[in-house]
């Protein structure tokens, strides 16, 4: 049979699985079988009784079926895979831990009297636990039980509310360390450190034009966001900004031992010299100087500046937000400081946030065995929609697949940018009504090629991408389809996240009206991704 028609039966019988509900783990591997069948041994679907006669069947364990089955198990036995149950067991902990309460506490004290604040504490708080552990869902539950009844017991427009909560708990698909990229990153054999590098830009931006929209729309219509009562003998204005820097000065001053620790064990172990001739990224000894002055530095001023008093109380202000910032340090740190690789980052950021609930007294067995539980339900998921995906998109490419769509594409008479746009709604498409594990496992592998076969040149029109970045780029232009798709209707994820823990009165209707302006400012923040491809490679 040719792939042609493979391809169209394919299209039509997927659609026609999840229209019924199949889980998509299951109709992916029964595709994947199907594809198989009809491109080598079609004789089976006219005449089942012909089973033993054809490539497929005559000798199990070789042919396409051996390839196939050896792509799925190097795809589920590497390395980096193990990162995820780590990085959701992080996130389970942190959510069922007073972390996240207390962090949102110190935000809130800083922002309190500012127009729309709790709105942009909200924001922030988001992006801060999309980069301790890339986990969607949980963040939009999490922020959904402590946002959302503090802004509607202040009076803040509902709709507003709701889209804040839901866009800005979706930013773990873009901020590192996201499942999302590891996920691209494995399919695509790509550098899963450069696309977490690639996305930071891309991912604060679009967090940015949340916080700028709250800023503006919070200004336009006051009535969107009352400002509540100030407490009396709460700080205000200037002294609370000295106590912020106060504390700024605890945090700065702590890390600076840190660090000094650091490039001090790395210099007398003989860790640099080594490295064959790599240093690690501050840890050399000429770094020892500018890290103890500035320790001393911070000492002076909470001594000498600020009063002990006074940094005491912006202490007690932020503590709340110290132990998000060491996860992360501890995450993002280990990584890009190079002491270890993303398995081992994950593996260290949940044991210090374990050992953050033993500290805060927190930890207990049930809190330990719901977070396993959690994980366990979660990885299996995704691993079970990862080896149905796998298998549909090993079986279409042995077929011949990919090839046929990139020739079909590029040999029509669009323009780069017009191809690129197809793909974009393809995918905007395809978000609306599957999950992106099977997307990224389905879709990316027939795109990917496609987009490499594209003239560089007519990518965007500002600046102009190298080769080695094409696969970067599309992974971080991926993960903010996948934005859009975490609050696109009818599936829209986020929307029942949010319904789950949301007050009666809230329908689905009332969440997905929310969620309009946030689509449009993703949508704003793909185009610039669109337009300005550059933007991914100015930290690699």
């Amino acid at each position: 049979m040719d792939i042609g028609t493979i391809s169209l039966v394919l299209m039509l019988a997927l659609i026609l699985l999840l229209a019924i509900g199949m889980p998509l783990g299951l109709a992916s591997a029964s595709l994947a079988v199907l594809v198989l069948v009809m491109k080598f041994e079609p004789t089976l679907l006219s005449n089942p009784m012909t089973f033993g006669d054809g490539i497929l069947t005559s000798r199990p364990g070789t042919g396409p079926l051996y390839i196939l089955t050896q792509k799925i198990y190097g795809l589920l036995t590497d390395y980096v895979l193990i990162s995820i149950p780590l990085f959701i067991f992080m996130a389970a902990l942190l959510e069922r831990s007073g972390v996240a309460k207390d962090m949102y506490s110190s935000l809130n004290v800083w922002l309190s009297g500012t127009r729309g604040g709790i709105a942009i504490v909200t924001s922030i708080m988001a992006v801060i636990m999309a980069a301790m552990s890339g986990i969607i869902g949980g963040e939009v539950v999490l922020l959904g039980l402590i946002a959302l009844p503090q802004m509607l017991r202040l009076g803040y427009n509902q709709n507003l509310a709701i889209g804040v909560i839901c866009a800005s708990g979706s930013l773990g698909t873009m901020i590192p360390p996201s499942i999302v990229l590891i996920i691209y990153g494995l399919i695509t054999e790509t550098s899963i450190k450069a696309l977490f590098t690639a996305s930071f830009l891309p991912g604060f931006m679009l967090a940015s034009f949340i916080i700028i929209y709250i800023i503006i729309r919070t200004q336009l219509h006051p009535e969107d966001a009352p400002l509540p009562d100030p407490v009396p003998g709460d700080p205000q204005g200037r002294e609370k900004g000295r106590l912020f820097l106060a504390f700024l000065s605890v945090v700065t001053a702590g890390f600076s031992v840190a660090l000094f620790l650091r490039a001090a064990f790395f210099e007398f172990t003989g860790s640099n010299a080594a490295n064959e001739g790599d240093p690690f990224a501050f840890g050399t000894a000429e770094w020892l100087p500018w890290f103890g002055g500035t320790f001393i530095l911070m000492m002076g001023l909470m001594y000498f500046y600020f009063g002990m008093k006074d940094t005491k109380t912006g202490w007690n202000m932020g503590k709340g937000l110290v132990a998000p910032i060491v996860v992360i340090g501890v995450v993002m740190g280990s990584i890009y400081g190079g002491i270890t690789g993303i398995t081992e980052a994950a593996g260290m950021g949940a044991f210090a946030v374990l050992v953050i609930a033993i500290m805060r007294g927190e930890a207990s067995w049930d809190l330990i065995w719901d977070s396993l539980m959690r994980t366990l339900k979660s990885t299996g998921t995704i691993i079970w929609v990862t080896i149905g995906a796998a298998a549909l998109a090993g079986a279409y490419t042995i077929a011949g697949g990919p090839t046929y769509v990139a020739d079909f594409i590029v040999g029509t008479d669009l323009p780069t940018m017009g191809i690129i746009l197809a793909m974009m709604l393809i995918l905007l498409f395809m978000g609306a009504f599957m999950d992106w594990v099977g997307i990224v496992l389905l879709i990316i592998p027939v795109f990917l090629p496609i987009i490499r076969r594209l003239p560089i040149e007519e990518i965007g029109f500002i600046g102009q991408l190298e080769p080695q970045h094409i696969a970067i780029w599309f992974g971080v232009v991926f993960c903010m389809n996948m934005q859009v798709s975490f609050l696109s209707p009818p599936f829209g994820p986020a929307a029942f996240y949010l319904k789950s823990v949301a007050p009666p009165h809230i329908s689905l209707t009332d969440i997905f009206k929310g969620f309009l302006p946030f689509i449009g400012i993703q949508l704003c923040a793909l185009t610039v991704l669109l337009i300005w491809p550059n933007i991914v490679t100015l930290l690699l």
